[in-house]
């Protein structure tokens, strides 16, 4: 195939996706937001994985999908997210839908589940998800869900996230429209005295507790005198999403997943938004700086700068170890949305990294914009990319570490490029300050495994094919398969069926197939 990007070799169609960080001053436009092209074998997920992935951190609440099993596969593990109370979520539930059930619809197979699942584990709340096929059969989940609420007294919500009417972009809205319903508009109470009434609140959305991230942020700002009363989703109930109108202020950790519910809770509720991130130590300042700078408190921005000084002194001697094992080496970027990628830009620049690969999954025009005013000259970008071309760019642009998730491991891993996982899959924080040290360390053993090291040296050594390959050149070729292919049919080995030879291959893999 010819190299028609001028970058990897691709399809034609996906020309427009791949592009380079131009020259200060040059923006060079990148197609974006539509969807996967047939054949490509994108790396992106559909629209119930995106709706799951956003919703099962709810600790509480009963998830139940109704479709074959095979989608229940995907579960609680595929986004680690820590609870510090119950763990509803952990079990998976799936009404496991059958040829019969296709046939003759679902509607009462899904009513019996609610109703056995309600009575075993009294949850608070049921979210239900729909799949593909029941979106073609016609179920009406509305109904049945109604219905189940109004008999067991208890929200059960259903989740329009049929995968194949769109992409992982449309799973995160089917999923904020199924919190909307959580929410409620807070009452009007008398004003009371007392430091407490008066305390700051805020929301924190898109942060879904991964390694338990949310415990190293939530303190920093408990610290400022500012009560958290909800992180949407992680290490959330039902009670404290419900809660989320009486917040001051939105930081919005994830904007891919939640700038969605921001945008309708500032129309709905007049509740403020801020897009921040709490990765890296220039990002945490400036989230801890903006949030005191929005509530206009002296108190509270001379307490953010004292976390700040105390803080990143404390880590700063770790920090500057692995820089010096680590300044200069070239790192590949591919995330599901484009916050964790524009953050990662910064993060990797503190650790005196370049990123010469960076690329979304859901990334919108305004995003790109973003990440290629933050990026050097030369560096690729991409959109939606699929693995052949993720393999190609990382030889191409001599990677040294790809961050990215769970899907793209094994390409790194096979090229003998080091691999980071920034995702879901990953045991340890990443997020605040000690979760900056952790990240700095990870890179550094991924980076420096002497592993890459005995990998890079190895060599196909050819000289074991030597005779072979003389008899081949010799002229007895030939005579080498024939002696090897026994001249009776094999009846007994292959239990009553004859092989003729002339169904055997003409080279010399024949003699290995007729030998089994």
């Amino acid at each position: 195939m010819k190299e028609l990007t001028g970058i990897v070799d691709t399809l034609e169609e996906r020309q427009p996706y791949i592009t380079k960080k131009q020259e200060k001053g040059q923006i060079v436009p990148l197609a974006c937001d539509n969807n996967s092209l047939a054949g490509a074998i994108s790396q992106r997920a559909c629209v119930y994985s995106g709706a799951r992935v956003v919703l099962n951190p709810v600790t509480d609440a009963v998830h139940l999908v109704h479709g074959p099993i095979g989608c229940a596969g995907y579960t609680w593990d595929i986004r680690g997210a820590k609870s510090s109370g119950v763990e509803t979520n952990r079990s998976s539930f799936s009404t496991d839908m059958k040829e019969i059930d296709v046939v003759f619809g679902g509607e009462k197979k899904l009513s019996n589940a609610i109703d056995e699942l309600v009575g075993i584990y009294r949850p608070p709340i049921v979210f239900v998800y729909s799949t593909c096929i029941v979106g073609i059969i016609g179920d009406d989940l509305e109904s049945v869900c109604k219905t189940a609420s109004q008999k067991h007294n208890i929200p059960v919500i259903p989740v329009k996230s049929e995968g194949f009417k769109g992409n992982k972009s449309d799973g995160y809205k089917a999923a904020c429209d199924a919190l909307k319903q959580l929410i409620k508009r807070p009452e009007v109470k008398k004003p009371e005295k007392g430091p407490e009434v008066n305390r700051p609140k805020i929301n924190i959305l898109g942060d879904f507790n991964v390694a338990g991230d949310v415990w190293l942020v939530k303190p920093l700002f408990e610290r400022m005198g500012i009560e958290v009363i909800v992180s949407m989703t992680g290490d959330s109930t039902a009670e404290s999403i419900s809660r989320a109108a009486e917040a001051d202020l939105n930081l919005v950790q994830c904007s891919g997943s939640m700038t969605y519910l921001a945008k309708w809770m500032q129309k709905e509720y007049g509740i403020p938004y801020q897009t921040i991130s709490f990765f890296g130590i220039e990002d945490i300042s400036i989230a801890l700086r903006k949030t005191a700078e929005y509530f206009g408190s002296e108190e509270m921005k001379k307490i953010a700068e004292e976390i700040l000084e105390t803080e990143t002194n404390r880590i700063m001697p770790e920090i500057s170890r692995v820089r010096e094992r680590v300044k200069g080496k070239k790192a590949a970027i591919y995330m599901g949305g484009p916050a964790k990628a524009l953050t990662l830009i910064k993060g990797f620049a503190e650790l005196g990294m370049e990123v010469v690969i960076i690329g979304t999954q859901t990334g919108k025009k305004e995003d790109y914009e973003q990440i290629s005013y933050s990026v050097r000259d030369g560096t690729v970008i991409v959109d939606d990319a699929n693995p052949l071309e993720l393999a190609d760019l990382l030889v191409k642009q001599k990677a040294d570490l790809m961050v990215a998730g769970v899907k793209e491991r094994f390409i790194a891993y096979k090229l003998g490029v080091a691999f980071c996982d920034f995702n879901h899959d990953r045991v340890v924080e990443f997020e605040g300050f000690d979760g900056f040290v952790n990240f700095a360390k990870e890179v550094d053993a991924s980076i420096n495994s002497p592993v890459w090291k005995a990998i890079r040296q190895r060599t196909l050594k050819p000289e074991s094919l030597e005779p072979e390959k003389a008899t081949i050149e010799s002229g007895q070729e030939k005579a080498a398969i024939e002696e090897k292919i026994p001249a009776k049919p094999c009846t007994k080995k292959c239990k009553g069926v004859a092989l003729k030879r002339e169904f055997l291959h003409s080279r010399s893999d024949a003699a290995v197939e007729s030998q089994v």
